[in-house]
């Protein structure tokens, strides 16, 4: 196509006079008899607008206005935005200085910890203690990206298109399953109750030790998957349905956002939460992180052998 061509039809679109999603279906770009129906229609009202005394010269104009107007917004939100990119690097420190407001936040969480938050482990009591609303929003992200897959890989007659048959087709493919193998069964009767030991473990323990909400939740989810793989989603249907996995994620968020939303209403300067703090080290210390650990890591693992069940078969399990 002629670059006139293509002028031509840029400036109709901006008047309205063209739609540049016209044959996109039909994989052609070049007009048809329904264009040229529309482009006559066109050329008489043009005549008509210059029998009634408007000239092609004040359409120029208004669409050179335009085009000035466009340009001139487009470069001063440039010098704007290039304005403040520089106004921030200016308040840098200097190569090689040191800024001391850097330290403040890191220094205060190395000294008073402990105190503050009765955790050992500084990461877990600096992501749900000081900064535990950061971590709801991260859990609800997880929680939102499990229910965009669903809606997008789900299979059942409510978000099947039945014109073509493909529902009752696809319901007849049948996946690969390893469930059946024998050395897989006696090897995942072995292995998967060390993984869910594990990751009980790898939860309960976060306020004293590497581990927490994130990774306990993901090796128990990966022991989920492992259950699955060696014993087959009929089993796995028996206990941990859609309906049970959506109720965890649920209760769990809400827990998380009543037991952390009153910094909304109280100011977010590391208020008290009144449950106690224990004893360093041991189990049951460290207040709220215990109980945010477990919310955080159910929700992990429930989006995680939520995602592979939906990949694998098109839901979740049985409701």
């Amino acid at each position: 196509m002629k670059l006139k061509e293509w002028k031509d039809r840029f400036f109709r679109w901006l008047d309205g006079e063209y739609d540049v999603m016209e044959n996109i279906m039909d994989g052609s770009l070049e007009p048809d008899e329904g264009h040229e129906k529309r482009k006559h229609v066109i050329k008489e009202e043009h005549e008509k607008m210059k029998a009634s005394g408007i000239s092609q010269t004040v359409i120029s104009m208004e669409r050179k206005g335009f085009y000035q107007i466009y340009l001139a917004v487009a470069i001063v939100s440039c010098i704007a935005l290039i304005g403040v990119l520089l106004y921030t690097v200016a308040l840098l420190p200097q190569y090689g200085q040191e800024n001391p407001r850097a330290v403040e936040v890191s220094d205060r969480y190395i000294e008073h910890g402990l105190e503050e938050t009765g955790a050992v482990n500084i990461v877990a009591g600096m992501i749900l203690d000081y900064r535990a609303f950061d971590t709801l929003g991260e859990s609800h992200v997880l929680f939102a990206a499990l229910l965009c897959v669903m809606i997008l890989l789900k299979k059942d007659k409510k978000n099947m298109d039945t014109r073509f048959d493909d529902y009752h087709m696809i319901l007849q493919d049948e996946y690969f399953d390893v469930s059946k193998d024998t050395v897989m069964r006696e090897v995942g009767k072995v292995i998967v109750p060390c993984i869910f030991v594990f990751g009980i473990y790898i939860l309960l323990n976060g306020q004293n030790g590497p581990g927490g909400g994130f990774s306990g939740g993901a090796v128990l989810g990966a022991g989920l998957i492992i259950f699955e793989t060696a014993f087959g989603f009929e089993l796995v249907d028996s206990v941990f349905t859609a309906k049970v996995s959506m109720l965890i994620s649920f209760i769990s968020l809400t827990f998380y956002s009543f037991a952390k939303g009153y910094v909304f209403f109280m100011g977010a300067n590391h208020l008290h939460n009144h449950i106690p703090k224990g004893i360093p080290g041991a189990i049951l210390s460290g207040g709220l992180i215990l109980p945010l650990n477990i919310a955080v890591g159910l929700v992990v693992a429930c989006t995680m052998f939520g995602f592979y069940s939906l990949f694998k078969r098109g839901s979740i399990g049985g409701v």
